[in-house]
């Protein structure tokens, strides 16, 4: 008897790397359960925010990031590594950084924008879906010969996680006393727009995934007590300590374009050099 549901095929029918296994591993189901529980998390912000439940709806949002940023490296880590997977992913990231904290925010304060405030959210979602589209195309790029190494450690446009941390800035002040205002409201749709443009740019955002990088043994410890604090900050001052990281970050967002060009025309200059020793 034929089953009733289509059998599970990770990398697609197409793929031929390995033997066709006719029980799946479980370790091979694992990250893909990870990625639906982050979508669980960003629609249950979604409902949370429409029940006027604002705190708890930014802390699931803040739950899907989490998540979405453990699901890869659990695959990895398992080699549970699939096309699905990474479909999957993709699609999940739409809903947990574009829609939900649009929603989130146009329920807490952009809907006293009216019209604008609507738009503003709408833009943001279609940025995070454009972003996440041209990520993936780039990632299939990655290894063209054209593309220095080095290049891999840096975001084209910010990523979309931290574009729906960044536009929740509104929702964290708003928690901290400011009035949700109808001028607070004006400025929070800006600010949105501005937060979509990011992520459609081609700014140049260092990602923190360098394979190259290397810490000083003197220094893991300090950098494994600096880390725990923050998450003890994080979860005694969580808006406070969120309010900062946002502003830290757009600061830092500069400095990274900065770095990114500086490193770009070294290589130039280097491989100038090598075609006038030809």
């Amino acid at each position: 008897m034929e089953a009733p549901f289509a059998p599970f095929d990770p990398n697609g029918k197409g793929d031929r790397r390995g033997p066709r296994l006719r029980e799946i591993p479980f370790r091979m189901v694992l990250p893909n359960l990870i990625t639906l529980l982050a979508i669980c998390a960003g629609m249950s912000g979604i409902r949370l925010a429409f029940e006027d439940r604002f705190e708890t709806a930014v802390i699931m949002v803040l739950i899907a990031a989490f998540l979405d940023g453990i699901d890869g490296r659990v695959a990895r880590m398992l080699k549970a590594s699939s096309q699905f997977g990474a479909q999957m992913d993709s699609l999940a990231d739409v809903v947990n950084f574009g829609v939900a904290p649009a929603l989130v925010l146009y329920a807490f304060l952009l809907d006293k924008a009216g019209s604008i405030g609507w738009i503003a959210g709408l833009l943001f979602a279609i940025a995070c879906c454009l972003r996440l589209a041209r990520f993936n195309v780039m990632a299939e790029e990655s290894s063209t010969p054209d593309r220095s190494k080095w290049q891999a450690d840096y975001f084209i446009g910010v990523p979309a996680p931290a574009g729906a941390l960044l536009v929740l800035l509104p929702v964290y002040l708003g928690f901290l006393g400011i009035e949700p205002s109808v001028p607070f409201a004006y400025a929070a749709a800006g600010f949105t727009v501005i937060n979509a443009l990011l992520l459609v740019s081609r700014l140049p955002v260092f990602s923190g995934k360098s394979t190259s990088m290397h810490i000083r043994r003197d220094m893991v410890m300090p950098l494994i007590l600096a880390f725990v604090l923050y998450v003890l900050i994080l979860v005694s001052y969580t808006w406070e300590t969120l309010t900062a990281s946002a502003v830290i970050y757009l600061i830092a967002l500069p400095f990274s374009a900065r770095a990114y060009a500086r490193r770009m025309a070294r290589e130039r200059a280097e491989e100038a050099a090598e075609r006038d020793s030809e």
